[in-house]
């Protein structure tokens, strides 16, 4: 395939799933030689992830999006892009997908959609999103589970819509008995401790809360908890932990950039989140040779099989959580098989280069559609009017 120009258009450069998603993928991109684009529709200060794009090799711009519902947006973002010559823009999450889809008309270039998660919307927002995706080529849902919610949601025609599976470094992220020692050392846990540990944003939704409350008859100098991430809801989790007056054995480590070496020091990766699309963290976790038991909720069940790659359990359901994580403290052996079985398929069909390969071929097949065909575009009127409505 011939070296493309291609866009990323993301809500923002802050560190998300998605982000890191879109990040992975068009650093492989450039890697094969295309030129790549990252724009943000984020007022500034832009969000670490901008140089991170820098630094591989992707140009970055911002497009701000005004408050509210911001009909210029679209017309603003296809001028800013006209003498790119665009090949392919592709939307991340719905804020994107509103303002990207029309500006890939406008221009008449192909227009591709990955949705990562559920985004739920009711009302003028669920409207304004399945207007918008009748200007896109590809809609591209992260597991099969997400591509039903968007075939029952009527989210965009049947014949557009495409699954590729989110991808995550296998190298990066590889088992290392010797980081393991240091991490442990770093964080003040023994060696021969058991330990649990998550990764993600401390917000609602991911509901470390649980976790929390599932470990604490748990807890002990021989079983201990690692919770990473940052958020609204750091303050409350210290407070619980602190409450359980097992704080000593509840280790928060705030926002850390080496997800790969606090993985190594796990005994088990929890993910008790009450909404998901596809977490890359819980196929970093896989990757790492972790049993994971997670909560089954978005596409995690696509990926977790229940007793062959991980364990799976009811969303806030304390109770189930509890008497997982307590069987697996005490089946080393069944841990270890589960944990090598899941390594195995993250290798066989999650990796960055599997999904790359994937989104290159999809490419491929639109710029060919449009070569074979008209053009799909729409003129102003078309946003003025929807808009409006």
């Amino acid at each position: 395939m011939s070296a493309l120009t291609i866009v990323h258009v993301l809500s923002s450069f802050q560190l998300g799933g998605q982000e890191r998603v879109a990040l992975d993928l068009a650093t492989l991109q450039r890697q094969a030689g295309h030129r790549v684009l990252a724009i943000s529709l984020a007022r500034p200060p832009q969000g670490r992830l901008d140089q991170a794009f820098r630094d591989a090799g992707v140009e970055t711009s911002a497009v701000p999006k005004s408050a509210g519902f911001d009909p210029s947006l679209p017309f603003r973002l296809a001028r800013s892009l006209v003498k790119e010559h665009a090949d392919v823009i592709h939307s991340h999450n719905p804020h994107a997908l509103i303002y990207g889809a029309p500006a890939a008309a406008l221009l008449r270039v192909p227009s591709v959609y990955t949705k990562h998660g559920r985004n739920p919307d009711i009302g003028r927002r669920k409207w304004l999103r399945r207007v918008v995706s009748r200007w896109v080529d590809a809609y591209v849902a992260v597991t099969p589970a997400l591509g039903e919610i968007a075939r029952a949601e009527h989210e965009c025609a049947p014949e557009r819509l495409h699954v590729i599976s989110n991808g995550i470094d296998a190298v990066r992220f590889t088992p290392r008995p010797e980081v393991r020692r240091r991490t442990r050392e770093e964080l003040g846990i023994p060696e021969n401790a058991w330990v649990v540990g998550t990764v993600g944003r401390l917000s609602p939704e991911k509901d470390q809360s649980l976790l929390i409350d599932a470990m604490t008859p748990l807890l002990s100098v021989e079983r201990q908890l690692v919770i990473v991430g940052d958020g609204p809801e750091r303050e409350s989790l210290h407070l619980r932990a602190a409450a359980t007056w097992k704080s000593a054995f509840v280790h928060m480590t705030g926002a850390r950039t080496d997800a790969e070496n606090l993985l190594a020091a796990f005994d088990v990766f929890a993910l008790t989140s009450r909404s998901e699309g596809l977490p890359l963290v819980l196929l970093e976790a896989m990757a790492m040779r972790l049993p994971v038991v997670s909560t089954a909720v978005g596409g995690v069940p696509d990926i977790v099989e229940h007793g062959v790659t991980g364990f799976l359990v009811p969303p806030r359901d304390k109770k189930m959580l509890g008497e997982q994580l307590a069987f697996l403290s005490t089946r080393p052996a069944i841990a270890a098989e589960v944990a090598e079985v899941a390594r195995h398929a993250v290798l066989e069909r999650h990796t960055m280069q599997r999904m790359a390969e994937a989104y290159e071929k999809l490419y491929e097949g639109l710029l060919a559609e449009r070569a074979r065909g008209k053009p799909r575009g729409i003129e102003t009127r078309d946003i003025v009017g929807s808009a409006g409505e």
